[in-house]
């Protein structure tokens, strides 16, 4: 399974009731925040909506069409505001 990690502090963890990495059955983008939903309310829009995706080290911005494989780590960011 894919392992999830949240950046410490983040309003991610929060929702994630204070954990900061843990597994989850997904397959696709979509399918992790569908769980994510799921598992922890909230967080799966809060990923879609203010985080940043990492897989295996490579940062996307749009991540709906990344596959996620067995052993993946994916990183939760918040995304920075600029202007």
């Amino acid at each position: 399974m894919p392992t999830v990690v949240l950046a410490s502090g983040s309003a991610g963890q929060q929702l994630a009731g204070g954990q900061t990495e843990f597994e989850v059955e997904a397959t696709n983008f979509r399918r992790l925040v569908i769980e994510l939903n799921r598992r922890f309310p909230g967080l799966g829009t809060q990923v879609e909506e203010t985080m940043a995706i990492a897989v295996d080290g490579e940062i996307f911005q749009d991540a709906y069409a990344v596959e996620l494989k067995p052993g993946s780590e994916i990183y939760l960011i918040p995304k920075i505001g600029g202007g």
